[in-house]
């Protein structure tokens, strides 16, 4: 069996080496002309589903590189006020090993590691346009350098702007949540850690405004290991109505919209947003899938934000996207051993569209230009809720558990499946 993956993000890596370490013979096609460039973002949050995902499909020595690479690993979740008074603190488990615990990575830094060992793998520089399938069963995916190739099965892995699914299907909706983001990168320097909220060094730190406004703050050590250099991340979030009109905007003059829009934000948190590098400052229209029905299963699929883009909000669309790749490597291996490969894509994709689905509309609820807090006047009331829920929860011992388990439980399935192809 041949298996043609499009796209070299997270899922499609990770796809790729669980089909070459199974023997299958898998080819990737990226469009990007180099492994590090057209990469948005920095900060990657890996959860236990994403760490076990990746130690399932990897080489033991690349899933070893995968590991080193990543930053100090986050002790605690933070919630605060836009001044940094407290609403909610809780600790995030750190007891566990390297095959079930939480990590955060450089987005350069993965995809590196994750491209050890493909090199016979993965071509660069192959923008897909469409494919057809053929009249023995197999599929053609062809490109704008006028080439082709032909397997058994197609998978897209080519991201928001999916190709592989406007083509396979064709009402699938991706829509605007109303929220446009800017974030910023800037030096972790001994001055700079200074301005950070209390227990931002160790932890993630989300900071809720009183007009709906959210701000996350990532704080990233690589401990000397020579990845990167140490840098904290901010990202700014409000619904589309309260930013200027940011088109045609510098990237330097995007950092300042930030500060035009925070007048009485913490002053800490304000020199955060103005020490920010320039170049290292962009900004998105956050977008996400609509529920789709179920459809009839063929030897064309897709993983990740190709069929499920999800917002930030929860920081699992790259772990949702890793936990498809491992979940169709295994389907796909069952295919290679004789089984039936519209069959057992047609049993990945009813579980995968089931917790899918599941996880693009928890993280739409984090992300909602329609939701109450981005309303007018009625917005500061529900702000105001939401910091009373956050405080009070922190206060009961017990509510907080819960929330922090009901957390835990979604960023951890357990799969008796999983874990009986992991131990065999």
């Amino acid at each position: 069996m041949r298996v043609l993956i499009i796209g070299a993000g997270t899922g499609g890596l990770c796809l790729a080496h669980g089909l070459k370490k199974a023997g299958v013979d898998v080819a990737l096609f990226e469009r990007d002309r180099t492994p590090r460039s057209m990469l948005i973002g920095y900060r990657v949050g890996i959860s236990p589903d994403g760490s076990k995902a990746l130690h399932s499909c990897l080489p033991p020595d690349v899933f070893a590189e995968f590991v080193r690479t990543t930053a100090r690993p986050p002790k605690h979740i933070v919630m605060r006020t836009e001044k940094y008074k407290e609403l909610l603190v809780g600790d995030i488990a750190t007891d566990r090993d390297d095959s079930r615990s939480e990590k955060s990575v450089s987005r350069i830094a993965m995809r590196t590691a994750l491209l050890g060992g493909l090199d016979d793998v993965v071509r660069f520089d192959k923008t897909f346009t469409r494919f057809t399938r053929n009249d023995d069963g197999t599929v053609t995916a062809f490109f704008d350098d006028g080439t082709s190739e032909t397997g058994d099965v197609l998978v897209g892995a080519d991201g928001a702007q999916s190709r592989v699914r406007r083509q396979h299907l064709p009402d699938a909706k991706v829509v605007d949540t109303g929220i446009t983001s800017i974030a910023g990168k800037l030096p972790l320097t001994e001055e700079n850690a200074k301005l950070l909220p209390p227990l931002a060094d160790g932890g993630i730190t989300l900071l809720f405004g009183p007009n709906g406004e959210f701000v996350i703050i990532h704080v990233m050590r690589f401990d000397g290991t020579g990845v990167e250099d140490d840098y904290i991340m901010w990202g700014y979030a409000a619904s589309h109505h309260k930013f200027p009109d940011l088109k045609d905007m510098s990237q330097a003059e995007l950092k300042q919209a930030v500060l035009t829009m925070t007048p009485k934000f913490h002053p800490n948190l304000r020199k955060l947003f103005a020490l920010a590098t320039p170049e290292t400052v962009f900004q998105v229209r956050v977008r996400t899938s609509e529920r789709l029905r179920p459809w009839k299963p063929s030897n064309v699929t897709m993983i990740g934000d190709s069929v499920h883009l999800m917002t930030p909000g929860r920081g699992i669309g790259a772990n949702t996207a890793l936990r498809d790749a491992e979940l169709l490597c295994r389907k796909l291996v069952e295919a290679h051993h004789g089984k039936n490969v519209v069959q057992v894509i047609g049993e990945y994709e009813q579980e995968m569209i089931e917790y899918g689905f599941e996880a693009v509309e928890a993280s739409r609820e984090m992300m909602d230009g329609n939701s109450l807090v981005h309303k007018p006047v009625i917005g500061r009331v529900a702000a105001a809720f939401q910091r009373t829920f956050l405080r009070v929860t922190n206060a009961v011992p017990v509510l907080k558990r819960k929330m922090l388990a009901e957390d835990a439980a979604e960023r951890d399935h357990v799969s008796s499946d999983h874990e009986v192809v992991h131990a065999g």
